[in-house]
Order: C-alpha cells, then sequence, then structure tokens
C-alpha cells in the first residue's frame, strides 16, 4: 500500500471543513477535545455511508446467486488470531522520538532517518508494534481472559465455513459476504478517514478450487474495480495495481490494490487477494476440525478450497466519494458535492417558495409522497437561492420548488444541481421524472 502523508492537502481541509459544517461527519467525544483518527457519522454521512453498504450488499449478495452473506461477533476466540498469524505477524515497525514521544510507522519515514521529522528530537530504536486492540472478557479481574477486538471480519467466515456448507445448498465455487467493524491501533494515522483505529470492512472470501486462483483472482480484481466506477467516481483517477513479491501479506501469493488518486497520491480502497487455502488450513491444524467441502457433483470428493478475498473499506469509499465529487463552481459562486443520485444521503428537496398562500400545504403532501422511496429533504428556512446552496454542498441532486404557478397549473420546477438546468413538471409526472433521472 503506498504511505500516506500527513494532512496538508488543501482539498483534504476543505472537506474536514464541508463535512462538519453539513453534519456528515464529527470527531469522536469532541465536546472533551476527541479521540484521534476516531470519527461519528453525522445525520447526512450515516445517510451515504449506509448507500455505499447497502449498494455493496445489494451487488455482493442480494444480486448474486453464488454468494451468500453473513455478521459474525466482533469478540472471538483468541486462537482464532493464533491460527490466522496475527499474533505472530500483525505487526508495524515503530520509532518514538525521544524528545516529543510522537510515535511512527518506520516505513513511513525516509530511509536512514534518525531524527524525528516535527521536532528533530533522536529517534529511538525501532520496535515491532502489534495493531491488535486487546481486551478482557469475564466477570473479575483475577479469572478475566486476554482477548483482541477482531482487526479484520475475514476471519468470522473462515471459523463459520463448515456451519455455513452444512446448512446451506452451496457448491463451488461459492462466496460469504459480510460487513462490519474492525479495529486497529494504528501507529501512523491521517488524512481524515483514510486511515482510522475504528472502521468498517465489506469483505468476501470466494471459495474455489485450488488450480483456479489465477482465473478468479482477475475475475474478481476486474469486477471490483467496475464496481467503484458505478458508484460515479472518475475512471481517470482509479486504477489497479498488482503487489510486488515484498508487499504481500503472509497468507497472500498474489494481490491486486484498486486505488484512488487523492491529493497525496494514489492510495488503497480494496485489496483483492489470493489467499490460497493457507486459512482454512490454518483453523484445522490448529482447531482439529475438518474444513472441508464434500464435492457431491463429483462422486463425493473432499478438499479444503482455495479462496479469492475482496476486501474493501466502507469510510475509504465515502471518502472517495467525497474527494472525487467536491466541485468549486466558481462560476455560479457554489461549493457543490456532485455525488451520484445512488449514494447522495438526500436524491430531493422540496421547497415551498413563500410559507404562505398554500404553498407549505401542496409542498409537504409532495414531501410525504416522496420521501419513502427518495430519501426527501423538506426546508422552508432563508431564500431560495440559499436552500438551493445548502443542498448543493449536500449533494443532493434534485429540487423541488413550489411557487405561485403550482397553484395555478399544478407544475412544480424541477432543479438539476449539477447543470442547473430548471423544468416545469406536472404533479403527478414528479414521480416518473425522478425514476428517469435516478436509474
Amino acid at each position: 500500500m503506498a504511505s500516506v502523508k500527513p494532512m496538508s492537502y488543501p482539498l483534504m481541509e476543505k472537506l474536514v471543513a464541508l463535512t462538519r459544517r453539513r453534519g456528515f461527519l464529527f470527531q469522536s467525544s469532541e465536546i472533551y477535545g476527541g479521540i484521534n483518527a476516531v470519527y461519528d457519522y453525522g445525520p447526512l454521512g450515516v445517510e451515504l455511508k449506509r448507500n455505499v453498504k447497502n449498494i455493496w450488499w445489494r451487488d455482493m449478495v442480494t444480486a448474486r446467486e453464488d454468494i451468500v452473506g453473513m455478521d459474525a461477533a466482533i469478540l472471538m476466540h483468541p486462537k482464532v488470531w493464533e491460527a490466522s498469524g496475527h499474533v505472530e505477524n500483525f505487526h508495524d515497525p515503530m520509532v518514538e522520538c525521544r524528545k516529543c514521544r510522537r510515535r511512527y510507522r518506520l516505513d513511513h519515514l525516509p530511509e536512514n532517518t534518525k531524527v524525528c521529522p516535527e521536532c528533530k528530537g533522536e529517534l529511538a530504536e525501532p520496535k515491532q508494534f502489534n495493531l491488535m486492540f486487546k481486551t478482557f472478557l469475564g466477570s473479575t479481574a483475577e479469572g478475566a481472559q486476554e482477548i483482541y477486538l477482531r482487526p479484520e471480519t475475514a476471519q468470522g467466515i473462515f471459523v463459520n465455513f463448515d456451519n455455513v456448507v452444512s446448512s446451506n445448498r452451496v457448491k463451488l465455487p461459492f462466496g460469504i459476504a459480510q460487513l462490519g467493524k474492525a479495529f486497529r491501533n494504528e501507529i501512523t494515522t491521517g488524512n481524515f478517514i483514510f486511515r482510522t483505529r475504528e472502521f468498517e470492512q465489506m469483505e468476501m472470501e470466494y471459495f474455489i478450487r485450488p488450480g483456479e486462483n489465477s482465473h478468479w483472482l482477475e475475475y474478481w480484481a476486474n469486477e471490483r474495480l467496475n464496481w467503484f466506477k458505478s458508484l460515479g467516481i472518475k475512471e481517470e483517477k482509479l486504477r489497479l495495481r498488482a503487489h510486488d513479491k515484498d508487499e504481500l501479506a503472509h497468507y497472500s501469493t498474489a494481490c491486486y490494490d484498486v486505488e484512488y488518486e487523492f491529493p497525496y497520491g494514489f492510495s488503497e480502497l480494496e485489496g483483492i487477494a489470493d489467499r490460497g487455502t493457507y486459512d482454512l488450513t490454518q483453523h484445522i491444524n490448529l482447531s482439529g476440525k475438518k474444513l472441508q467441502f464434500v464435492d457431491q457433483d463429483n462422486g463425493g470428493d473432499k478438499l479444503v478450497p482455495a479462496v479469492v478475498e475482496t476486501s474493501a473499506g466502507v469510510d475509504r469509499t465515502v471518502l472517495t466519494l467525497l474527494a472525487d465529487s467536491y466541485w468549486e463552481d466558481e462560476e455560479n459562486d457554489r461549493v457543490v458535492l456532485r455525488l451520484h443520485p445512488n449514494v447522495a444521503p438526500f436524491k430531493v428537496a422540496v421547497f415551498p417558495l413563500f410559507n404562505k398562500q398554500g404553498m407549505p400545504e401542496v409542498a409537504r403532501k409532495l414531501y410525504e409522497d416522496l420521501r419513502y422511496k427518495f430519501s426527501a429533504f423538506y426546508d422552508t428556512g432563508g431564500s431560495i437561492g440559499k436552500r438551493y446552496r445548502r443542498q448543493d454542498e449536500a449533494g443532493t441532486p434534485f429540487c423541488l420548488t413550489i411557487d405561485h404557478q403550482t397553484l395555478e397549473d399544478r407544475t412544480v420546477t424541477l432543479r438539476d444541481r449539477d447543470s442547473l438546468e430548471q423544468i416545469r413538471v406536472s404533479l403527478d409526472q414528479v414521480e416518473k421524472a425522478l425514476d428517469e433521472r435516478i436509474a
């Protein structure tokens, strides 16, 4: 993965300001000074994030016959992390400044650096730092068992492999997908929500016959790249990059990253990895359980499937959508989030031009008719121009204004966020007009 520099880019700073101003994201526990690299999603942010997750689930599970879903617990038996290799291998080299006590990942510093980038103090000798959060399970301190908050969701799939196979009529190849929180005690965080200590993953493990690894790795790499394009992200900002051998994780024999070009360079949105039979074999060896697939279509052959994994970050996807859609429309003196309608927090906003003369009643009824299907927003505050600008910053693609003409001929003004085109639409044709534009 490309290293991430500290946040010092105008676009990122503007995004931080906009998302706080419009209620997308807040620093966690802000009234107490906040927690570094932990964020809360506000009213607009949670809608954007939920849209991303819903689209992923629809495209990866609901729309496919070969993938089923599950939701594993965050807390797992500590032997899971021994088998997966996280206890032994999930380390980053860390150095600490003797003067200011700042900590850095060694691989994020220039080679042979001996001084702190911030205060120029002396850096101590590197230490290996395990990224997993420890906690304790038990009613008393003396009898408590040391466990970990999961650093990935994938292991919940692997340890449930036999449960899923025995309870569902799946055939190779098939996938198991899940969405969920993961936790990593990162040494170096930064660039807003790109690298945080608490985050959500969208992961899928695709179980295949050993020997078919290359075919399915290429298939899923291109599928996942195209999925990000389908969210409206600019194609020229996306790329697939194959890992060099020295980049590969301990479980992987080949890997692609879907990367996006942020202001600080290309960085990973999703990894597509050939995990081979590593995970199931490790759990077989440590647990003593037979995590095999019995292929009834081939005479009852028993095999340990290989795995191709797709692992994307929800929060990184949200950040990418925000960064990619941010537009300063200088000609019209406005800031716009040109979000694809499918991911926008609100699809449409409804405004009565004046809060009198029967307009609010018509506007309110239209809003109630649309809100469940289109996630609508209703606003009566301020001039119509200010209301438009607020929705432009929120990424709302369409606005409907009820005015004097509405009371005469039952038509409303439909305004397009990006082009600023305004047309008249009959009240009974509004839903159809929105369907045509949002599809």
